[in-house]
């Protein structure tokens, strides 16, 4: 027997529509490429993505045609968003940190007719025009004025199409399980892999999301998307802020601190999300300049894991709330969330602390299980690693064109690559990625905890671990260590400081000093990058040649 409720495909323009017609004046305030600060509201956002939706018609895009953004977070990037996924087009967000070989195999593996780009991108764009065949029409996100310096033939101007077109134009109207967006991972081994979500899979994701122990957004925040709508789609906030009704304030092409700043005071944002790297220079600035933060209330950090020093400095300092998240393009990405339970809730902030620097527990829809190399499942007590896995409606079931052949298991779970724990309250740590992971003697060391730690010193700008060449142990911690400016350090200082807070035999072998930490396209330390510039770095206890 089948239950007798409205078959009410969740396809994601009724996001946008739901915004329009309830908090169709909610503003979205834009810091654009051009420079000045741009406001418009959610019923505009709603007309004029409607307007796109026909010029895209007009240009010959179909359903299930891969429309690329090459592009930073902006009201008319959103517009972009549901003006291509309203007509069942596929939304493909490019990394413009990305090499520009990078760049071309996506468009090209993804075939992407279109591209809309803003004016920062388009020399990259030009230069590389003979090298990606596929893209019939190239847009620039701006208007007439700012079309006159850009230098790219046949491109087209954004604003000139809106004005091109009415919005009259029919949304939806197919099957929820159709395409809706495109991401590749960050293929920091091999070539990225493309993840294909759903519009069902998208949808489900924004009602978890907003969920009051995930991301817990209301119509009374104010949000500032720091994380990239082209990372994971910007952790979903992108959709579950329109959802909500919340107001957005989208940071464009400025992630320093003083402009993330001057945007949460001006704006009186309650809610913010990004990368521990922005946080750590907002923190910076905050503190060279005494600056206050007079509306910020809670901060959600991901990406890679967020030292114990920027928790405890938002939190002793300025009153704001640090909790963890864990995801991946594979995820969608939110896929744990570290807001106490009720258990955890009732300890002291000191207790609560230890759980803040965890990744967090799985919502509703995410299945998390650890595994062994025989494949065992492993318990949950906090202390054994394992490889992490999960699955859930909205978690990849493969990649595009069916790169990687199978990726799940026989009971339909997805490898993440990641080595970690889960404790007895569900609590999740990476504690590394299964390629970084460093044994030693048969034993598994976490650079991600050495390194958190070593952060935590006052002289630390950025911290890396490695796995260094040992004849007797096979692998030893090395800690790489940037100074913060001006300041001097020694091997002995940093092995103090971390003494008593690690295994005293997770202690580094060594600790070298280096001019900086290089971070991939998604902003994660690239310990690929390391390991090349240190391969012929040799242990003072190894004795060897090392092979890091």
């Amino acid at each position: 027997m089948l239950g007798l409720m409205q078959n009410w495909p969740m396809t994601v323009d009724k996001v946008i529509d739901h915004a329009r017609d309830w908090h169709g004046g909610r503003e979205v305030v834009s810091r654009s490429v051009e420079g000045p600060i741009v406001r418009t509201t959610y019923a505009q956002i709603h007309e004029r993505a409607k307007r796109l939706s026909n010029a895209l018609k007009a240009l010959g895009v179909e359903q299930g045609d891969r429309v690329a953004t090459l592009a930073w977070n902006t009201g008319r990037h959103i517009e972009a968003w549901y003006g291509i996924m309203g007509i069942g087009a596929v939304c493909h967000t490019l990394n413009p940190r990305l090499f520009a070989e990078q760049l071309c195999y996506i468009i090209n593996h993804a075939e992407d007719r279109i591209i809309f780009t803003d004016l920062t991108f388009v020399p990259i764009l030009k230069a590389n025009l003979a090298n990606i065949p596929t893209v019939k029409h190239i847009v620039v996100m701006t208007d007439e004025a700012g079309m006159k310096g850009v230098d790219l033939p046949g491109a087209l101007c954004f604003e000139t199409l809106i004005a091109q077109h009415g919005a009259d134009c029919a949304w939806g109207g197919f099957d929820e399980n159709s395409a809706a967006a495109l991401c590749y991972t960050s293929g920091t081994t091999g070539h990225p892999k493309g993840v294909l979500y759903s519009h069902r899979s998208n949808f489900l994701h924004t009602l978890v999301t907003m969920g009051v122990d995930v991301l817990g957004i209301s119509a009374r925040d104010v949000v500032l998307p720091v994380v990239p709508m082209f990372h994971a789609n910007a952790w979903g906030l992108a959709l579950s802020c329109p959802a909500a009704g919340a107001k957005l304030v989208m940071p464009g092409q400025k992630l320093d601190g003083a402009s993330v700043h001057e945007l949460l005071e001006t704006e009186g944002v309650t809610f913010s999300a990004a990368v521990p790297t922005v946080w750590l220079m907002l923190l910076t600035h905050l503190r060279e300049t005494k600056g206050q933060l007079t509306t910020l209330k809670r901060v959600v950090i991901g990406g890679s894991a967020v030292p114990e020093a920027i928790v405890r400095g938002f939190g002793d300092e300025y009153g704001v709330d640090v909790t963890h998240a864990w995801g991946m393009t594979e995820t969608s990405p939110l896929g744990t969330q570290a807001t106490p339970n009720a258990a955890i809730a009732e300890m002291s902030e000191e207790a609560q602390l230890r759980f803040k620097l965890k990744q967090g527990r799985p919502p509703i829809m995410i299945h998390l299980k650890l595994e062994n190399d025989a494949g065992d499942d492993l318990p949950h007590d906090g202390a054994t690693f394992g490889k992490l896995k999960v699955r859930g409606p909205f978690v990849a079931a493969g990649y595009f064109r069916g790169d990687g052949g199978d990726i799940l298991d026989d009971q339909g779970f997805f490898d993440t690559g990641d080595v970690a724990t889960l404790d007895e309250h569900g609590y999740m740590q990476i504690t590394d990625r299964a390629k970084d992971v460093i044994k030693s003697g048969g034993e598994w060391i976490s650079t991600i905890e050495i390194e958190n730690i070593a952060m935590g010193h006052p002289k630390a700008a950025n911290a890396a671990v490695i796995g260094a060449y040992h004849p007797k142990w096979d692998e030893r911690p090395l800690l790489l260590v940037q100074l913060k400016p001006g300041q001097d350090g020694t091997k002995d200082e940093f092995l103090a400081f971390l003494e008593g807070k690690i295994a005293k035999w997770w202690t580094p072998d060594d600790v070298v000093f280096v001019d900086d930490i290089p971070l991939g396209a998604t902003g994660k330390i690239d310990k690929k990058l390391i390991r090349e510039r240190m391969k012929d770095y040799v242990l003072p206890t190894a004795g060897a040649k090392v092979g890091a």
